[in-house]
């Protein structure tokens, strides 16, 4: 677990253009910022086809160990497990609007 805020290296697999084979690459993932955190992931459910958007690492619905949170996440603590989800946010609508 790490409370730092620091640049991370971590193994991710990315996807370059559709219908390719991921690449297994080391990436660097800034600290996070006000209100995110970074979880390491430890399951993922990876289903359907990307067509734009490249490169991007895939995955969505994961499940991990919070590491790090940003300055404004009260919460949410290092050492938590925490479920991830990939969607768009505008932060207004009933879908992403957090109470």
């Amino acid at each position: 677990i790490c409370d730092s805020l620091q640049v991370i290296k971590c193994k991710a697999a990315v996807a370059w253009e559709p219908d390719k084979p991921l690449v297994i690459e080391e990436i660097e993932v800034a600290p996070p910022q006000a209100n995110e955190i970074h979880v390491k992931v430890r399951d993922i459910n990876s289903e359907g086809k990307h067509k734009d958007g490249f490169p991007t690492v895939l995955g969505h619905e994961g499940g991990g160990i919070v590491e790090s949170a940003g300055p404004g996440v009260t919460e949410i603590q290092p050492g938590q497990q925490h479920q991830t989800f990939t969607s768009s946010v505008d932060g207004k609508c009933t879908y992403t609007v957090h109470t």
